[in-house]
């Protein structure tokens, strides 16, 4: 016999000792979590960050604070988050622009899918179709009869935005040539159909909730299958115009993706927990907004989900020829 013999006794306390050690997520977390938001304040992914932070740190015992990085099509900060430590300490909150950007940014130093890690999928939201008051179609089917004739000044919230890209996808699908006209942000564009200034623009519907009824705005389709109980007489796209028209714009909460599998359990657990509040639903319902289906939610979906959004807003990109903002 070789080597040297393990004494027993030993053997048992180096056992005893590493059977003692904590799992990895359950000293989690031991410090303030910084949310990392890619975009300035006030808009619906700050908003939602913003609610889950106070529910996540009454859960997990740590304050979890808001940071807001804007800049360079959301990519400077989804780039800081794949470069941080893999401790969980970090998460970045995002939209289904983190998955354009990868057909938009072919050369971006990070790998989205796999830097990052999706922890779940949390709410989303139809966008909404609306145009000028003054516009003569009253309906989805008379407005493109129109666009067929003439192309409308359609508005978006800046080249390579999810608006962007609806815009892009609607004007393919309705088989329509439009005028793409950009905005810096949505703010500005909504306001400048309000004013009549611009024929249309897909809004987010808490953002036209209240100016559909007061006939600020013509509300002519909504991008669901089925009707919207905030817009039950609008058009669902989907039915009218095919499923590519079917448009969730998502919002997900990512990691770095080293980050150990007991710290990414204990964090999908417990935003699993968050998303079934009945008061949080009720602000997001108020706002035209749902939690992500239960079953679609969880980590062991999420990054199929991620793949698939992916694939699918950058066959839009290629399709359509959009290139990247100038930075």
């Amino acid at each position: 016999m070789t080597g040297y013999p393990i004494r027993l006794p030993g053997l048992v306390l180096l056992l005893s000792a590493l059977l003692a050690l904590p799992a990895a997520g359950e000293g989690y977390p031991s410090r303030v979590v910084t949310l990392v938001v890619p975009y300035p304040a006030g808009g619906p992914t700050d908003q939602l960050a913003r609610q889950l932070a106070p529910h996540l740190s009454e859960k997990l015992g740590q304050g979890f604070i808001v940071e807001n990085v804007s800049g360079g099509a959301t990519t400077i900060a989804t780039g800081r988050v794949t470069r941080a430590a893999p401790d969980g300490h970090m998460l970045l909150v995002h939209n289904l622009q983190i998955a354009a950007n990868v057909a938009l940014h072919p050369s971006l130093p990070f790998d989205t899918e796999k830097d990052l890690v999706a922890l779940a999928f949390i709410n989303h939201n139809p966008l909404v179709l609306v145009g000028r008051r003054s516009l003569p179609a009253n309906t989805l089917a008379e407005l493109i009869a129109s666009m067929r004739t003439a192309p409308l000044k359609m508005a978006h919230p800046g080249t390579g935005s999810t608006g962007h890209l609806t815009t892009a996808l609607f004007a393919q699908e309705a088989r329509v040539a439009i005028d793409h006209i950009p905005y810096r942000g949505a703010a500005p564009a909504l306001q400048d159909v309000i004013g009549d200034h611009i024929d249309l623009f897909f809004a987010t519907p808490q953002s036209v909730v209240e100016a559909v009824p007061a006939g600020q705005v013509k509300a002519f389709g909504i991008t669901t299958k089925e009707p919207s109980r905030q817009f039950p007489n609008v058009t669902p796209m989907a039915q009218a115009l095919g499923p590519n028209l079917e448009i969730s714009y998502w919002h997900a909460l990512f990691a770095p993706a080293a980050t150990p599998r007991p710290i990414l359990d204990k964090l999908a657990a417990v935003l699993q927990e968050i998303m079934e509040d009945p008061a949080l639903i009720r602000i997001w319902a108020d706002a035209g907004v749902t939690p992500y289906p239960k079953e679609l939610r969880a980590p062991a979906t999420a990054q199929a989900l991620l793949a698939s959004e992916v694939a699918r807003w950058g066959a839009v990109v290629r399709a359509n020829n959009i290139q990247p903002p100038a930075q």
